[in-house]
């Protein structure tokens, strides 16, 4: 039953990921999310950020922000990344994330998802046959609607974790 919603990959950071490695599998493209992923949630877009978007295209991929927030926040975080991004995006409808494929140019086969929410980010994904990458979450700090989630979050995650 819970198996819909396990990720492909759970990786303690987003940064901690191998894009080198996903490169030389055939992946070109790369979705954020933006809170909680990259930056604790409403942060500006930090130094670790911004290197690895630099890194991410000296690797060769192509990479695009998906957010469910509004633009100005989105657009803010941008600022030093210089990516695609599309905002308010009503994750997990799969719309959006193929529209980010088609932004970068990429499909379901050469993409890959990284978000640290379950039931928006990875669910999404997966609808849209994206491999996808659970990360931890950056900060504790987030809004009600998350921290309810986070609950349901965990029962999913315990019977992954009994799966691998």
């Amino acid at each position: 039953m819970f198996e819909r919603f396990f990720p492909d990959d759970y990786q303690t950071s987003a940064y901690v990921i191998p894009y080198e490695k996903l490169y030389e599998e055939g992946y070109r493209g790369v979705v954020f999310d933006i809170d909680n992923t990259l930056v604790p949630h409403g942060a500006p877009a930090d130094d670790r950020a911004r290197k690895l978007f630099v890194r991410l295209r000296e690797i060769g991929f192509s990479s695009c922000l998906l957010s469910n927030n509004q633009e100005p926040r989105v657009k803010m975080f941008n600022k030093k990344i210089q990516t695609n991004y599309i905002c308010d995006a009503h994750k997990p409808s799969v719309k959006n994330y193929k529209k980010a494929m088609d932004i970068m140019g990429t499909d379901c086969s050469s993409t890959i998802f990284v978000g640290d929410q379950l039931f928006t980010d990875i669910w999404g994904a997966k609808r849209s046959g994206i491999r996808n990458i659970l990360v931890k979450p950056i900060h504790p700090k987030e809004e009600i609607q998350i921290v309810l989630k986070r609950s349901l979050e965990k029962i999913v995650l315990h019977f992954y974790r009994m799966k691998c």
